[in-house]
């Protein structure tokens, strides 16, 4: 049954000693949780620009190459209920350490790999660390921060380090690319020392709350992720041998997709039976968190899809060096910080609703925009508009979105809470990759079908199968961008149609008789 917004008096308070919490102290708590959710946010893309350099070096195939991303985000987002879980029973600080220091080292393993399991392994290593220190990250600014002004603008910088994470990745992985690719996961091992060690002398410790982990929740979950994941990728790999891309009703496919729904149904019986679920199911059946749950799903679908595709596009179409490609982003970074800066500025003056749902059509736009690229488009003329455009439409979401999704959420609860909203994304990035990847791979070979039977025959010369290549790929871009742009519409009348909550509950986290933010 759906939480009334009126008779729901849980606002997130701190419940350890003030003295331990380090309120005095809020500038460096906020700098250390920021740095800590970029390093997170920053490692699920830092390796895009570097794939084709780690695909030589550790001879990955091309039916492997997209797990060096996706292992990361389903380690992750599978996760991330227990982590939110854990640091609700054991202490939010301790977990968030905890979780920096395997992240860490999980990046050092990553960094000196020598064959691809090892890197993989470190990658899915990375993701259960990340999701330790994410969801713990988020509820220690539920619990540090006070409702109002200090925790919007608290939460516009996690959010834009949530979303500029992502471009940042793009920029720091081109210009440690240039060096070695390695250095994209070793750049994480500094950091990570340098959060664990500062974290106990300006975070406060939360109380721990008695309770269990739910482990054959997290199995469920996380098995449930894996096999859906692994039968859409399936579906985008190429029959070596005939050139023919993988059918929806081959049994590597359909039967993984199949498993995973089950298994996920599965999670949801054993949720709701639970007398100390991993997931409460109050904590989704709220609508203004289901609703921005459902949004932030379809956003990290295509967020990670945009990412993804455009660097692609812009090293092999657009022929730039890793370098160049990261710095293609940087007007990306620039506009989100912008507008997340806006957004909390607006958060306590406009409904949610309406700042989101800006931004998400602005994101429609921009999908637009990709969706006219072709293999002569130029930066300037046929990329930047759109990124720019694309920046401020995030920079809009994510702040709005962010502050409802952990809205009402009760103190015993704001781990999970905090865990449900990053799992959402990191598993919308995750099937969002594995579905328009097979749009963008079934895109290629399209037209690369087309191109040969045009040539009636005639052996290509070299420049014609490096223009066809280009060709081709711009055509699967374009497809990928077209289903992408339906997402981000959807994405859109979600926000503007389910999002109710106002602007004053924000301000107040919907105590009845507080006083309203003006």
């Amino acid at each position: 049954m759906a939480t009334d917004s009126r008779n729901t008096p849980t606002r997130p308070v701190d419940d350890t000693p003030r003295g331990e919490h380090g309120h005095r102290h809020l500038g460096l708590a906020l700098v250390l949780i920021s740095a800590a959710q970029l390093m997170v946010v920053l490692d699920a893309s830092v390796v895009n620009i570097a794939l084709p350099r780690i695909q030589a070096d550790l001879a990955i195939t091309d039916a492997n190459l997209t797990w060096v991303v996706t292992s990361y985000a389903i380690a992750f987002g599978g996760l991330l209920l227990l982590g939110g879980r854990m640091g609700d029973v054991l202490g939010r600080r301790k977990v968030f350490i905890g979780g920096v220091l395997v992240f860490a080292v999980a990046s050092l393993l990553g960094g000196i790999a020598q064959a691809e399991w090892q890197l993989l392994a470190a990658r899915a290593l990375q993701g259960a660390g990340a999701a330790g220190a994410s969801p713990t990250a988020l509820a220690l600014i539920t619990t540090t921060f006070p409702a109002g002004p200090s925790r919007n603008r608290a939460f516009a910088v996690y959010a834009a380090m949530s979303g500029a994470g992502a471009a940042v990745g793009l920029i720091l992985g081109g210009a440690l690319t240039e060096v070695s690719w390695r250095w994209t996961m070793l750049i994480n091992v500094p950091i990570g020392l340098f959060v664990a060690f500062l974290a106990p002398r300006f975070l406060g410790e939360s109380r721990p709350q008695p309770g269990r982990w739910d482990l054959p929740g997290a199995f469920t979950a996380t098995l449930g992720l894996v096999s859906l994941v692994y039968g859409f990728n399936h579906k985008a790999q190429v029959d070596p041998t005939t050139g023919a891309p993988a059918t929806w009703t081959e049994l590597l496919t359909l039967g993984p997709i199949i498993a995973g729904v089950v298994l996920l149904v599965v999670f949801f019986v054993i949720e709701a039976r639970s007398t100390q679920p991993l997931l409460p199911l109050r904590i989704i059946t709220d609508r203004t968190r289901a609703v921005s749950f459902v949004v932030m799903l379809i956003v990290g679908a295509a967020i990670f899809s945009m990412f993804l595709f455009l660097s692609l596009f812009i090293q092999d179409v657009m022929g730039y060096s890793p370098l160049k490609s990261g710095v293609a982003f940087l007007p990306f970074t620039v506009g989100i910080v912008v507008a997340a800066q806006i957004a909390s500025t607006l958060a306590s003056r406009v409904d949610p609703r309406w700042i989101a749902g800006a931004g998400g059509g602005l994101s429609v736009v921009a999908m637009w925009g990709y969706g006219q690229l072709s293999a002569d488009s130029g930066y300037v003329g046929g990329l930047l508009p759109w990124i720019i455009v694309q920046a401020i439409g995030m920079g809009l979401i994510f702040v709005p979105l962010t502050l409802t999704a952990v809205s009402r959420v009760d103190p015993a609860d704001a781990g999970v809470g905090s865990a449900v909203l990053n799992t959402v994304q990191q598993v919308g990035g995750a099937i969002g990759i594995a579905v328009l990847g097979t749009v963008f791979a079934n895109g290629i070979t399209e037209r690369m079908t087309e191109l040969a039977a045009a040539a009636s025959g005639q052996p290509p010369t070299p420049e014609q199968l490096e223009l066809g290549g280009r060709i081709a790929q711009a055509f699967g871009t374009t497809q990928t961008f077209g289903v992408a742009i339906w997402m981000m519409l959807a994405a859109t009348l979600i926000t503007v149609i389910g999002l109710s909550i106002r602007h004053e509950d924000l301000a107040t986290d919907g105590i009845p008789g507080a006083p309203h933010a003006t």
